[in-house]
């Protein structure tokens, strides 16, 4: 340009070199090639990021898209500065997008798939994900993937998750606390039959419920679609019961809470292969998790003659089925002594075991609590053995303790956000009712009667968030704050008194 004495502007150059294309013999592509240029200076050399995180679904900032009329131009510009070879241009109109990325900061550009058009244009025209599911004829979960995936590469920034822990009148987040305030998911708990197979010694509830109507459970998908809309999270449904797959149309509301864009994961007993096999044509499920109480003599005792031997096939059909497997035990005086021998066994059947303690209500009465003193000596013994075995998992908030004695990092304790009653899941139980926490009788309302969201900002739900006032002051809060099935158990305000078993000193 210099040469040919006209005003030097970069931004006129690629169509100045268009011009110059018969002239110089230049390439056809090399004014694509100088509009790709410029605008990867400028998005590198201009921070245009957003300060502050935005209210909706945005299209990020800094992003361009660019109309082409060759392939493979993306390539041209940013394969040699990393050294790779570049394929040859292409004649074939596209689109290339250049955007910053507003985590890892790192800048990117590369052909547009339709895959990236469909979420820019969601996004821009502000088109609800049910709505565009139904526009083109796929499930929702279909949508709300490509929406996942723009926000994961930067292409799109999602509003912050509303369902934090800061919104409490908690102590200071440290920066060890600060993974535990705020989730981006939020796990119904759906107890969607009272039915079952086995009469376990420690149930928690053989109360009549009567199942509800499939158009019913339809019905509370919907509500708890547009709680986490509202919530900016994303939604789990962990189906459980007595067996969830007693329920009859159990296939039908699985495949529809899949279809909706929810994950989906079974807490449940035994069950035949072929049953599993058809849940797995609709979509496998996150995991699938089943109980043992112990080696085979004392489960039995507590869930029924055969029932161990029946799990561990199960396990090894699900495994090779390629399904994540998960066993939980029920903690008491009784079994405590096993738990590690049964971790060992489980090796090579399970992904993941763990524990809770037994909460003292239903049938559970019947049964007993380990002594705490016992309790904190198997909680040190555990956490060791968990430092070396593959399967055994970190459950129970009071571990933490062990591991702040023994300077190893926080982890987030029963929910991921130590005790998430209310606060990042609920209990939904067949006739309606919502609990805060299935293990012990902590109603906070009916989705009969209202909406998910009004459930959740209730003054109780908030209570059963805020935990035990005993708790508020402790460095442990966000990861922690005991169990408050445990404080019910043993006759203590849960609002009030700390988890019994507890031995922190600050």
């Amino acid at each position: 340009m210099a040469a040919l004495d006209k005003q030097f502007a970069p931004q006129l150059f690629p169509d100045t070199i268009a011009s110059l294309k018969p002239i110089f013999f230049m390439p056809d592509y090399i004014d694509d090639l100088a509009r790709l240029e410029w605008v990867w200076h400028q998005t590198k050399t201009k921070n245009a990021l957003p300060d502050e995180p935005p209210e909706k679904l945005v299209v990020n900032p800094t992003l361009t898209l660019i109309p082409v009329n060759w392939k493979n131009m993306a390539n041209l510009v940013e394969a040699p500065m990393n050294g790779r070879v570049c394929a040859e241009p292409e004649a074939s109109k596209g689109h290339v997008i250049i955007w910053h990325h507003p985590e890892t900061k790192g800048f990117h550009i590369r052909d547009a798939t339709d895959i990236d058009l469909l979420a820019l244009k969601i996004s821009v025209e502000q088109i609800d994900p049910l709505d565009a599911a139904v526009m083109g004829n796929i499930p929702v979960r279909a949508i709300q993937t490509t929406l996942k995936n723009a926000i994961k590469q930067g292409i799109l920034l999602s509003p912050p998750s509303k369902i934090r822990r800061d919104v409490l009148p908690l102590p200071p987040f440290t920066n060890e606390m600060e993974p535990f305030k705020s989730t981006d998911m939020f796990t119904l708990q759906w107890h969607i039959t009272q039915a079952c197979d086995l009469r376990c010694k420690h149930c928690y509830d053989r109360s009549d419920r009567e199942p509800m109507p499939y158009d019913t459970a339809l019905s509370i998908l919907e509500d708890f679609y547009d709680f986490c809309s509202r919530m900016n999270v994303g939604g789990q449904v962990t189906f459980t019961g007595g067996n969830p797959l007693l329920y009859p149309p159990f296939s039908k509301i699985y495949g529809e809470a899949s279809d909706r864009g929810f994950g989906v994961a079974i807490l449940g007993n035994p069950t035949p292969k072929d049953q599993i096999e058809k849940l797995v044509e609709i979509v496998k499920p996150l995991f699938f998790q089943i109980s043992l109480e112990g080696l085979e003599d004392h489960n039995d005792y507590i869930r029924g003659p055969g029932h161990f031997k029946r799990s561990i096939a199960f396990l090894d059909h699900l495994r090779q089925m390629g399904i994540s497997t998960m066993v939980m035990l029920t903690l008491t005086h009784d079994n405590l002594d096993q738990v590690l021998p049964l971790g060992e066994l489980l090796t090579g059947h399970a992904d993941f075991f763990t524990f809770n303690r037994l909460s003292t209500v239903g049938e559970g009465k019947r049964l007993m609590m380990p002594k705490k003193e016992r309790f904190i000596a198997f909680l040190k013994e555990y956490e060791e053995a968990a430092e070396q075995s593959p399967i055994l998992g970190l459950k129970d908030n009071l571990i933490n303790i062990v591991r702040k004695e023994n300077g190893h990092e926080l982890f987030g304790g029963c929910t991921g956000y130590g005790c998430g009653a209310a606060f990042n899941f609920v209990s939904l139980l067949p006739d309606g009712e919502v609990h805060a926490c299935r293990k012990f009788p902590s109603l906070i309302g009916n989705i009969r009667k209202n909406s998910l969201f009004e459930i959740y900002h209730s003054d109780l739900a908030k209570k059963y968030r805020m935990g035990s006032d005993a708790c508020l002051n402790c460095d442990l809060n966000a990861a922690c704050r005991g169990c408050l099935a445990i404080t019910h158990s043993h006759g203590l305000n849960v609002f009030k008194d700390m988890d019994p078993f507890c031995f922190y000193q600050a």
